[in-house]
């Protein structure tokens, strides 16, 4: 018998359009309301039939928050899926697949009757619903969970469906009681875990720049930026958010600035590729000096590259985008909290400092669901905004470089907004001195945003010799690296924010004997702003760009190899 601990990972694989994503979606669900801890990440190609998609489902007896490569158990729903994840599957990984549909593989496995047992409800589309209803058997959850959430998500599509569902299920918990004999799975529930939310990343985001008081929102879709964009607009009624799709990236960074100029918190999410289309308009941000936050969702490049995979290599490209010189900030979040909670800062920054600010993620981050907890209540953003008199100076020159902000039709001030160089009226100028001291005013915002920087966290003993540096989507991989290396020599340095870099990280880097930075791109892009800032270099570093998230297993591995 095979016993399986306090942590499962269960892989499903199959075609596009053969209901990955439905079972992913129910059995979510159902272990969320039975009290299990679950972390879901999804693998997924660019086509909409065919290929092949897997979802991993990590449940576990204490939150596990990552994607890791081993299989513990392995449902194929298809030939190509076993070719496909072959490399990961061991000799410790039991395999549920239908023989009349896999053939035969060179690796033991129990023949499951999904097919054969889906056309006798009604249809091999049933197949995937089996298979939930056999992974929920496996860890014994009450099968009325699964009950409720067969209504709750096909009420609407009819009786019989719902029926046809529920007795799929049954089948499939009917089968787990077979494989048990087998295989035994320890997993631990909390009832208070029911509580918890079951969301995205993306969503997560959605969250946060709801929290900071986004009220308008344009884009046009480009994965994976999309699933922040589609959150905002399915609750756009219930928080005033005005959504427009517009009809290129161009036009939505030009229409996110215009809402702005208005007194909008705008925001705009895209990709690489759409955002290389922005550029101009992120200048034009800048010279204007309008505040919009820019959501930019990393996939791997050049051009369209692999565009539903993930790494972690724009960073350059954000951090240098734009031509001329004036500051912004970027924050880059790798967990639930942080995704509210630095999207919701991105909009203050903005707002306050009336300049592009950018918000960091990847595929991995927002497509993964997360069991979070709910966060503190959000304090009511404060709008910038002043009422103008007749004597107003759209750009007067002031001592932190933040001039006051008016707005057209508030006030009897003239609102002037101008991408030529200007004087404090807004009026074009091609004065050396006035450029001068513009451009300088611009420029000396950033030592405002640098004192409201986000210091980097240490996670770990305070008392290291080895410093693993990451940022953004790696860090829960790399506590759970850090769990398995189980030294207390070696500590964490977690990047929420990227640029402008806290003024202690310095600091926290000369006190390492070894520095090793952890990053989902080629190049190294993080280490070198690093060093670039701060002169200090690393010992070590573990890059991964294949168009997969790390495994906390192999990091541990290259780690240990490193130290």
């Amino acid at each position: 018998m095979r016993i399986f601990k306090d942590d499962v990972s269960i892989v499903l694989c199959g075609e596009a359009g053969a209901g990955i994503q439905t079972v992913e979606n129910v059995v979510s669900r159902i272990f969320k309301t039975a009290g299990f801890n679950l972390f879901t990440s999804k693998e997924y190609m660019s086509r909409v039939r065919g290929g092949s998609n897997s979802t991993q489902l990590r449940v576990s007896s204490n939150p596990k928050n990552c994607y890791c490569d081993r299989i513990d158990i392995f449902i194929p729903l298809d030939k190509d899926a076993f070719k496909h994840l072959y490399h990961r599957i061991t000799d410790s990984t039991v395999i549920l697949a239908d023989k009349d549909v896999i053939g035969e593989i060179d690796k033991p496995f129990a023949d499951i009757p999904l097919s054969k047992t889906a056309k006798e409800i009604g249809g091999i589309i049933y197949s995937n619903i089996i298979a939930s209803g056999i992974i929920l058997g496996l860890f014994k959850a009450d099968f009325s969970h699964f009950e409720k959430i067969i209504k709750e998500s096909f009420s609407k599509k009819g009786e019989d469906i719902v029926a046809n569902n529920i007795a799929a299920g049954k089948k499939g918990y009917e089968i787990a009681g077979n494989i048990l004999k087998e295989v035994q799975i320890e997993v631990k529930s909390d009832a208070s875990l029911s509580e918890k939310m079951l969301i995205s990343g993306a969503d997560l985001l959605g969250l946060g720049a709801l929290a900071g008081g986004c009220d308008f929102i344009a884009s046009y879709p480009m994965t994976p930026g999309t699933g922040f964009f589609a959150f905002l607009a399915k609750n756009q009624k219930e928080f005033s958010v005005a959504v427009e799709q517009a009809e290129d990236e161009i036009a939505a960074i030009n229409m996110a600035l215009g809402a702005s100029y208005a007194g909008a918190r705008s925001v705009v999410s895209t990709s690489g590729g759409g955002f290389a289309l922005m550029c101009e308009g992120v200048s034009l941000a800048a010279a204007t000096e309008t505040p919009v936050v820019i959501h930019v969702a990393q996939r791997p490049g050049p051009a369209t590259g692999l565009p539903t995979r993930t790494e972690q290599a724009d960073l350059d490209l954000v951090l240098h985008a734009g031509h001329g010189e004036f500051p912004r900030a970027i924050f880059a979040p790798g967990n639930p909290a942080d995704c509210f909670y630095m999207a919701q800062k991105a909009f203050d920054i903005a707002d306050k400092y009336q300049t592009p600010v950018f918000i960091l993620s990847d595929q991995y981050l927002t497509d993964s669901i997360f069991c979070s907890t709910s966060f503190d209540k959000p304090k009511i953003p404060v709008k910038h905004i002043v009422e103008t008199d007749s004597s107003y100076l759209r750009y007067k020159i002031t001592p932190d470089g933040v001039s006051p902000r008016g707005v057209p039709g508030y006030g009897a001030g003239f609102v002037c907004a101008d991408s030529d160089e200007h004087d404090e009226t807004g009026r074009i100028t091609e004065s050396e001195n006035t450029r001068k001291a513009m451009h300088e005013k611009r420029m000396k915002k950033l030592d405002g945003i640098l004192n409201e920087a986000i210091e980097p966290e240490l996670i770990g003993s305070p008392d290291y010799k080895n410093l693993i540096v990451c940022w953004g989507s790696t860090v829960e991989t790399l506590k759970e690296a850090l769990e398995i290396l189980n030294d207390k020599d070696t500590a964490l340095l977690y990047f929420k924010q990227v640029f402008p870099l806290h003024p202690k990280t310095s600091e926290y880097l000369k006190k390492a004997e070894k520095i090793v930075f952890v990053e989902n791109n080629f190049s190294g892009q993080f280490e070198s702003l690093v060093f670039k800032q701060t002169g200090i270099k690393a010992t070590g570093y573990i890059r991964k760009y294949d168009g997969l998230p790390f495994s906390a297993d192999k990091v541990a591995e290259e780690l240990k190899k490193i130290l």
